[in-house]
């Protein structure tokens, strides 16, 4: 088992760092051009036929740099479609894969990026149903705008479509958690820069202890939160029995590290962290809604409780 990067995939997420820090280009085009967005495309459907673990380095630069692009949806959806099958897949993967398309899922009422998508997958009583955007709705993150779905069609019941969504929601929590490490670690930085610029008493005030113990706290925070976080895309990718359990773990540990490092950021910078003339805002914004996203803490918390104390014989163990 190796959690680590591959040299190879090093590469991937520095290359789409660069991309995504230029200003006023067309990140989305650019990533889907690197080919991000045929990571998770099976390649019978012009995909690169990877697996997410292939993805980690990029949704770590993508929190990084606040990336205001469905990067966790679009995969999460082709997945989805090639666990369909059949003519919706024949169709729509191509099109995701070369970035011609936008396809999104996302658990809940609401669709992020939905005025957006070409094609939206959503859960209506228990079915997969392809959709449409509707109404715009209020979000904390204006980068992240939300819609509700309407005009759904079913296209997988029963058995087959609690399966497909309950590995749907376990991708999602994972890839999430991943995106909110960058995240956390950006305001982490712009922390450390701010309390070296910033002086108080003559002195910067990252001098003084208690400074300190604010970043620190954060910064072990996201480095425990790290491992369990490569750990789910492991599981996933390997279809491990403790897939869904690792996966909890991961989106858990991420979304209370992210909120504690919001809060830490926030605490260091001051009065100058609220305003919108100031960046660290982006950041604390897509943290505030990708710890709800995908499910919270405490219910991360508590299906992680469920797998490990209410199973009967031996636990489930990763391979």
């Amino acid at each position: 088992m190796r959690l680590g990067l591959t040299p190879e995939q090093q590469q991937f997420g520095t290359v789409a760092a660069e991309l995504m820090a230029k200003p006023d280009a067309d990140h989305w085009a650019a990533l889907a051009e690197l080919g991000a967005t045929a990571v998770l495309v099976p390649e019978s459907h012009g995909g690169l036929g990877g697996d997410e673990t292939d993805l980690l380095a990029v949704l770590e630069e993508a929190g990084r740099a606040a990336l205001a692009d469905p990067l966790v949806e679009a995969s999460v959806a082709a997945r989805l479609l090639a666990g369909l099958g059949g003519e919706l897949a024949d169709e729509w993967l191509p099109k995701l894969a070369s970035g011609e398309a936008l396809v999104v899922f996302a658990d809940g009422p609401y669709i992020p990026h939905g005025e957006r998508a070409d094609l939206i997958l959503a859960e209506r009583d228990g079915a997969i149903c392809t959709a449409k955007a509707g109404q715009a709705q209020p979000s904390t993150d204006p980068a992240r705008a939300l819609t509700t779905a309407v005009e759904h069609v079913p296209v997988a019941e029963g058995e087959q479509a609690r399966a497909l969504l309950a590995e749907a929601r376990d991708r999602g929590a994972a890839l999430t958690a991943v995106y909110l490490l960058g995240v956390a670690r950006r305001m982490i930085d712009m922390s450390v820069t701010y309390t070296k610029e910033r002086t108080q008493f003559g002195r910067p005030i990252g001098s003084f202890q208690a400074v300190k113990h604010h970043l620190a706290d954060a910064l072990v925070a996201v480095d425990f939160a790290r491992p369990p976080a490569y750990r789910a895309a492991y599981s996933l990718a390997r279809s491990a029995p403790t897939a869904s359990r690792d996966c909890s773990m991961a989106k858990a540990m991420a979304s209370e590290a992210a909120l504690l490092t919001a809060r830490k950021a926030l605490q260091v910078h001051g009065a100058i962290g609220y305003t919108l003339e100031y960046d660290l805002h982006r950041w604390m914004r897509r943290a505030w809604t990708l710890a709800a996203a995908w499910g919270d803490a405490t219910h991360h918390q508590r299906r992680v409780a469920a797998a490990l104390l209410d199973t009967e014989g031996e636990p489930a163990r990763l391979p």
